[in-house]
This record gives C-alpha cells, sequence and structure tokens, in this order.
C-alpha cells in the first residue's frame, strides 16, 4: 500500500477510524466500514475508493484535495464521489473545479451536495447523517452518523408471533425505527458548535478540535477565530457521556508532549480514560 501522508488508525466497538489532523495543515478521516469519510485536507492513497465525504467547511486544510480525488477516481475510472457540504459552498466549489478542469485538461465530476443545520440524508439502509450548526470563521457544519433498526413496537410485545403475523399481513406496521448515535464529527468549531447539538455529547465515537490549551491563550479571540480551548472542554467535563472522546486539530505552535501532559495533569479521571489524543 502506499503511503503517501501522515495516517493513523485506531479501531473502536466495530468502526476503524483513520486519518490525520494538525491545525492550518491537513485534516482529513475516513471510517471504512461506514464507506464514508470526512474533510479533504488531504488524500492519502487508501482513500481514493471512498465515495462520500461529508465536508465540514471549505477551508484549504479542510478541502484542498477535493480535486484529487476527483482526478484519481476518474484515471482509475471509478465512479464520480459525492461530497457534501455547507450549502453557501457549493457554488463557488463548483466554479472551482471548472478551473481545475481547464488546467488539469481532464474531466472533474464531482456530485456536490450542498447541506444547512437540520438537514438529514442516508448513507444505507442501516445508517443516517443529520446535520448540525457549528461556529467556524466560514460557513460551516458538523455530521452525526446514526445507526437505524427496526424493533418491534412496545404495544405489541405481549402478542404471539401469528397475532403480530396476522396484525403485519393486514397492512399494519408492527415495528418502530430505534437510532443511536455512533459517530459526531464536528470539524473547526467554537464552543457553541458543540454545544448545538446534544448527540456531540452522546455518540459512541465524538471527533473534536481542540486547538489551543495554554492558560495565557485568550480564550475569547479563540472563540472569534473558531477554534477551542483546553478549559473548553473541562468547563464541559460532566456532559460527555461517549464511549471515545478524538482530540484533534492541535496547534502547530506546540509540541505533542505538552498536549499530553496537560491532559493528564488536568482531566478529571472518568473524562481522560476516553480521550484519545489524536497525534
Amino acid at each position: 500500500m502506499i503511503e503517501n501522508l501522515p495516517l493513523r488508525k485506531h479501531k473502536h466497538n466495530g468502526l476503524t477510524i483513520e486519518g490525520y489532523s494538525r491545525a492550518a495543515v491537513q485534516s482529513y478521516w475516513r471510517i471504512p466500514e461506514l464507506k464514508i469519510g470526512f474533510d479533504l485536507g488531504g488524500c492519502p492513497w487508501s482513500f481514493t475508493g471512498t465515495s462520500t465525504f461529508l465536508v465540514t467547511h471549505p477551508h484549504l486544510d479542510h478541502m484542498s484535495s477535493l480535486p484529487t480525488i476527483v482526478a484519481r477516481r476518474r484515471m482509475m475510472k471509478m465512479s464520480q464521489p459525492t461530497i457534501y457540504m455547507p450549502e453557501d459552498s457549493v457554488e463557488a466549489t463548483e466554479r472551482l473545479m471548472k478551473v481545475w478542469q481547464r488546467l488539469d485538461r481532464g474531466r472533474m465530476y464531482a456530485k456536490l451536495v450542498g447541506v444547512k443545520a437540520g438537514d438529514e440524508f442516508e448513507l444505507s439502509r442501516e445508517h443516517v447523517v443529520t446535520v448540525f450548526p457549528t461556529t467556524h470563521t466560514v460557513p460551516s457544519v458538523g455530521y452525526v452518523i446514526w445507526e437505524r433498526r427496526k424493533k418491534l413496537r412496545p404495544d405489541l410485545a405481549d402478542k404471539t408471533q401469528d397475532q403480530i403475523r396476522d396484525i403485519k399481513m393486514s397492512g399494519e406496521e408492527v415495528s418502530v425505527e430505534v437510532r443511536v448515535p455512533i459517530v459526531c464529527y464536528t470539524g473547526d468549531t467554537a464552543p457553541p458548535g458543540l454545544d448545538a447539538c446534544e448527540q456531540t455529547y452522546l455518540s459512541k465515537i465524538l471527533i473534536t478540535e481542540m486547538t489551543f490549551f495554554r492558560p495565557e491563550h485568550r480564550r475569547e479571540k479563540i472563540h472569534k477565530f473558531g477554534h477551542m480551548h483546553l478549559d473548553d472542554l473541562l468547563e464541559r467535563a460532566d456532559k460527555f457521556q461517549n464511549e471515545l472522546i478524538v482530540l484533534t486539530h492541535l496547534s502547530t505552535r506546540y509540541h505533542d508532549g505538552q498536549f499530553r501532559k496537560l491532559i493528564e495533569e488536568r482531566f478529571p479521571e472518568h473524562l481522560r480514560q476516553k480521550i484519545m489524543l489524536w497525534v
């Protein structure tokens, strides 16, 4: 396998998280079991086979490799990818792709789908995506992936199999849909984006940013530029019901050991056990 970009992997509860993120450098993620990726600041060769990406916002370190994956898939005679992104970004992205097509002299076909907070769309029979608002310097959104299953209606629990079959044969629905949030990806956001969606705190896996951590960093300035500070997470420590919290998008001003040290020193034990610092 060609490894042309940094790529870390971690398995949790049947899902593989793959990717890399560093502030102002590149952010790109993939969950192969769900056949989706998040953001396209880079495109490792192994991501080429993934045809659906959910882009949070159009900053270069989150979307600059869109032409790359489109061109690679064309070259390998794969179908055009489907790219979900904030609806305010679609028109400019379409223009950009036309320019790249002229430069590349090869067709740049991709299905660009604009989304906004509150939207919902299907990935498969088992999975659906909802979109929530985040807070950044450009139009931005986050995504929640839900697992959905059919479950027998509670009021039919005391019925026999024959009775349930008869009810179903009469045309009456005997099951209800049950949804569980399994992955939440925020992209870059100030704290209001984290608070805008209940599932950020309830999804089994949360992938979110912690760009800054030093006490002298002025949080009001950090928030103005659409990012979060370690203290923002500490203030919400009791809200996180997630099984795994991936903290990412760390500032390039500091080395990884400084982040690890602060998490060990400052995060409460119940939260620290859930955290994976993605470095």
